[in-house]
Parts: C-alpha cells; sequence; structure tokens
C-alpha cells in the first residue's frame, strides 16, 4: 500500500463518520477501505492506481460522466464571476435560468414555481410544509397529514423519513407527520372517508422504488394515482430525486405517463452529480397560497440555496441532454442492460429475479431454492465487494444488487459492468462461508 493511502486511511479511521455504515465494521483493522481520487466519464480511480466502473453512478447522482468538460468549463466559468451569495433578498442569473428551464419541460401552466434546497431530503421536505402550509392558509387545518406507500424512502430529515418504512424510521416513530401507509392503489382506494379528509398529500417514487430494492410499479399505475389524486382533492407529491434526468429512459419519469404533479422533488442528478443542490417544483395556485401577508411566506431556507455554482452546473448538465442526445442514444443501452440481466439470471443459480426500469436495475439474490440468504451472511454486500477485484464498483440494497450507471456508459462498459457481476457471484457462490443450500423447514 502506497504511504498516501495509509495515511489517507488512518486519518479517515481516526476521525471520519460514515453513513449507513456500521462503524465497528468500517474500522477493523482488516477493512481496507478504497481511497477515491478522481474520475473520467464512467469511471472512477482509487489511490492506489486501480480503476472502476461507476456501476451506481456515485449513489445514483452521476449522470454524464465524471470530469465532462462542458460541466466542468460551466463551474469554472461561474466561479470567475461568484461563487455563493444569499438567496434570501437577492437573485443571480443562472438561477433563474434554470428555474425557467425546469418548467419549460412541463406543459403551460402547470409547475411554474421552483424552490431551491440541498438535497432530495429537503426537496421532499419543502414539498411535505409547502403542503401542510397551503391547507393551513387555504381554511383546510385539518388536511395535515400524508399517504405513503409501504417501504418506501424519501430521505433521512425528520420529515421525510417519516414517510418512510420500518427500516428507516422506527426508532423515530411518533415525531414526523401523521402518515398513512398502503401498499397498492387497491388500498389507497378502500381507505375511509375520514382518512382522506385529513389528507394533505400522496407521496411516491414514481415507476420504481429505489431503496425497497429496486421495485417497479406496474404499468399505468401512476396515471391511475393522478387521477385519484384529483378527484379526491389530494396533492400529489413525486419524489423524482433518483428517477429524474433520464434514468427511467424520459427526462423524468412522470413523462413516461404525461403525468404532471402538484409538487416535484427533485436532486441527485440535477447538477449532473457534480454538486449538492435540490429543487421542489410546485403550480402557481399553490404558490399564490403564500401571497399576501408576510406571515404567509414561506419560512424555510439554506445557507446555500440557489448556489451560483450548483445552478451552473445544473444548466450544462441539461444542455447536454440535448447537444449529445442523450436520452435518443440511450435507448438501444436500456434494451442491452436488459438482455445482460436475462444472461445473468439463466447463468446464475443465486439470482433469484432481475428488475428494470429505463436504465436502473436491481439484482436479487436468494438461495437456489428461492429462500433469503441469512441477513448475517451480508451476501449482496459480498458480491459487491468481490467485484471490486474485477473493476466494478456498486452497492446492495440488502441481498439486492444495484446497477445504475452513468447514462454515458456504453455498451462495452456495461458488459464489463456484467461480467464482473457474473465473476463475483460465481466466487461468492462457491465460497463455503455462503450457504446456498436451500433452506430447511
Amino acid at each position: 500500500m502506497r504511504d498516501a493511502t495509509r495515511r489517507w486511511i488512518d486519518a479517515d479511521h481516526r476521525h471520519c463518520w460514515h453513513p449507513f455504515t456500521p462503524q465497528d465494521d468500517w474500522c477493523a483493522p482488516d477493512h481496507e477501505p478504497l481511497v477515491i481520487t478522481h474520475g473520467q466519464g464512467s469511471w472512477i480511480h482509487d489511490s492506489e492506481g486501480r480503476r472502476y466502473l461507476d456501476g451506481n453512478s456515485s449513489i445514483w447522482t452521476n449522470i454524464h460522466g465524471h470530469a465532462h468538460p462542458a460541466i466542468n468549463q460551466a463551474i469554472t466559468r461561474q466561479l470567475e464571476d461568484i461563487a455563493h451569495l444569499s438567496f434570501l433578498g437577492f437573485t443571480h442569473p443562472k438561477a433563474a435560468e434554470l428555474a425557467t428551464k425546469l418548467c419549460s419541460f412541463f406543459p403551460q401552466d402547470t409547475l411554474e414555481r421552483v424552490f431551491y434546497s440541498d438535497d432530495g431530503s429537503t426537496a421532499v421536505e419543502c414539498a411535505l410544509k409547502m403542503a401542510v402550509q397551503y391547507r393551513q392558509q387555504s381554511g383546510q387545518p385539518a388536511r395535515n397529514g400524508f399517504l405513503v406507500f409501504a417501504d418506501g424512502y424519501h430521505g433521512n430529515t425528520l420529515a421525510a423519513a417519516s414517510l418512510g418504512g420500518s427500516r428507516f424510521f422506527d426508532r423515530f416513530k411518533g415525531t414526523g407527520y401523521p402518515t398513512a401507509h398502503v401498499r397498492s392503489l387497491d388500498n389507497l382506494r378502500s381507505l375511509d372517508p375520514d382518512t382522506i379528509a385529513r389528507t394533505a398529500g400522496v407521496v411516491i417514487e414514481p415507476l420504481i422504488q429505489g431503496a425497497n430494492q429496486m421495485r417497479p410499479w406496474p404499468p399505468g399505475m401512476l396515471a391511475e394515482l393522478r387521477a385519484w389524486c384529483t378527484d379526491h382533492h389530494v396533492h400529489l407529491i413525486l419524489d423524482e430525486v433518483m428517477t429524474g434526468f433520464g434514468r427511467t429512459g424520459t427526462l423524468f419519469a412522470c413523462q413516461r405517463e404525461s403525468v404532471t404533479p402538484d409538487f416535484l422533488c427533485l436532486a441527485k442528478g440535477l447538477t449532473g452529480g457534480y454538486l449538492p443542490m435540490a429543487a421542489t417544483l410546485t403550480t402557481a395556485e399553490i404558490y399564490d397560497a403564500f401571497r399576501g401577508p408576510a406571515e404567509n411566506s414561506f419560512s424555510y431556507g439554506h445557507s446555500y440555496t440557489a448556489n451560483p455554482l450548483g445552478c451552473a452546473a445544473a444548466l450544462a448538465s441539461l444542455e447536454l441532454f440535448e447537444s449529445e442526445d442523450t436520452l435518443a442514444n440511450l435507448a438501444p443501452k436500456i434494451d442491452h442492460m436488459a438482455a445482460g440481466l436475462t444472461a445473468l439470471k439463466l447463468a446464475h443459480p443465486i439470482v433469484h429475479d432481475v428488475r428494470q426500469c429505463g436504465f436502473v436495475a436491481g439484482i436479487e439474490l436468494r438461495r437456489p431454492d428461492g429462500s433469503p440468504f441469512p441477513a448475517e451472511t451480508r451476501t449482496g454486500e459480498a458480491v459487491c465487494t468481490a467485484a471490486r477485484k474485477h473493476g466494478l464498483l456498486t452497492r446492495p440494497i440488502l441481498d439486492t444488487l444495484v446497477l445504475m450507471p452513468p447514462l454515458c456508459t456504453t455498451a462495452d462498459e456495461l458488459d464489463h459492468a456484467f461480467t464482473a457481476l457474473g465473476c463475483a457471484i460465481s466466487e461468492i457462490s462457491a465460497n463455503p462461508g455462503i450457504d446456498t443450500r436451500p433452506a430447511t423447514a
């Protein structure tokens, strides 16, 4: 190990605290974390000179690849003007241009207003608070709850986390918004009138749930949900933090079913995966309820709201969708991914299921008889660790492997990912520590 690598790892072990990570495992003497130093296109490189395909787009954020010259130049040009200023009482050109651009993707007189924040959790947080305050200022204060779909994930700030499944919020129950969980449209339709009368909005990840092991919704479900919300005067809040910016094959997932929500929450890919930034889009009707006396204002905001560097990166990323014809070029790669997933499932008995929505895939591992692996074996984690030796970086969700590379990934690079996954699955299947025998009754 190079001296610099050892120095960085030692400093990390002494002082850093990593998210969603058992710290005893991370700091164990035999654990050698990767120190990532740079990236180029779909590849990232570590301090030891090894390179890896970025199989989960650096936690679902990177769109056009690392170190894209157009985004680099946009940020550099903005640095020459100003890197940051307050959005409280001021504005700047890039914020106005980006808001105009984002609203232009939706039908006229629908999503007309953009509120900027920092990340996916706060984009959702804004939508929830806006929805509740809108009801308060529209003579409907009793409508302060939300309907959410079971096992979803909408962030980990307090209000956003209160919508999540049990893995994310059990220890904080009672501290967020009132929520009712449903699993399907049929569950939604069977709710009693009193519950609906207390509901401000329905929140969903459109087309596919991310943290719930990449589970797609049935085709047409989103359009039916839009109709139900309209009929019951309930706001539709779409969490497109993961699905936005081309992941599902259209710029936004809701466009696959010609749905326009009342609130649209964006983050992750908004800046092409470069800078932390989020946006919550909403309608003129909702915005107008916050006009009038000062007490009607939306009293929420962050120090880095509408950061000029983030806005510059986001505008450059959106321009690349046009100049590089990103979505048209993506279509054949989505088909190529589907073929690779089918081949992987046929070749490996422990690949129980493959799930795909656009350029997003989940590969679920189970014993050959279909029973889950014991949780303590952390089979998905073991496969992802083994894949590193074959030049692929990704993370599992429990025992579901995520494959969600940058949209610029080529067919040959996809083949590299499937080869790496196949080798890793074979190695773990042969490991005596991973019991692939049928579960006993």
